[in-house]
């Protein structure tokens, strides 16, 4: 557990200004998880953990998303919090690196969104799945010019993609990051 990365999420959330009242709703319960110490940013805790995400925005303003392998839908790319990660935000860059192999990804360390949604989840390796939430804060990520992604193991695909052409099936909560994440662009 990690009481610095707790102590980032819980100031970082204390202080953002969300950008819908469906993502102000999902910061307060966040922020009410958290209430319950550093392990709350684990698979460990039960009720449900904080996790971190990042919408990968393209120089020309398209948007990479990845079919999830376990859950089959189009999505940003993220997971869980590692005990090494400091911040969220640190978590975000790391999750949208390994998965989108793309080096020198941007990130823009203000949230563009805070997402609360049910999941199965692994409280560690070797245990049965669970039902829990993700409380996932999200982050915009820019590639560099030029970039190439890399398909993880985590993924069945990547792809570039406008906001007026997104594939299907699209994952609950992607269309709120779009315009938040875009507007960082500039």
């Amino acid at each position: 557990m990690s009481a610095r990365l707790h102590a980032d999420a819980t100031a970082l959330l204390s202080r953002w200004t969300a950008t819908s009242a469906a993502a102000d709703e999902a910061r307060r319960r966040t922020l009410t998880l958290l209430d319950d110490g550093p392990v709350a940013t684990t698979r460990a805790h039960r009720l449900g953990h904080v996790t971190a995400s990042a919408m990968i925005v393209g120089a020309d303003g398209r948007l990479l998303l990845c079919l999830h392998g376990r859950m089959n839908m189009w999505m940003q790319v993220g997971g869980h919090c590692e005990p090494d990660d400091e911040s969220l935000a640190a978590a975000a860059l790391r999750e949208a690196t390994e998965e989108s192999g793309i080096p020198g990804l941007r990130l823009d360390p203000v949230p563009i969104d805070v997402h609360v949604h049910p999941v199965r989840c692994r409280p560690a390796d070797g245990e049965p799945a669970v039902a829990t939430h993700h409380f996932d804060v999200r982050f915009a990520a820019f590639a560099p010019a030029g970039a190439e992604e890399r398909v993880s193991e985590e993924s069945q695909a990547l792809g570039w993609f406008t906001p007026e052409a997104l594939p299907e099936p699209l994952a609950d909560g992607v269309v709120p990051q779009i315009a938040p994440a875009l507007a960082r662009l500039a």
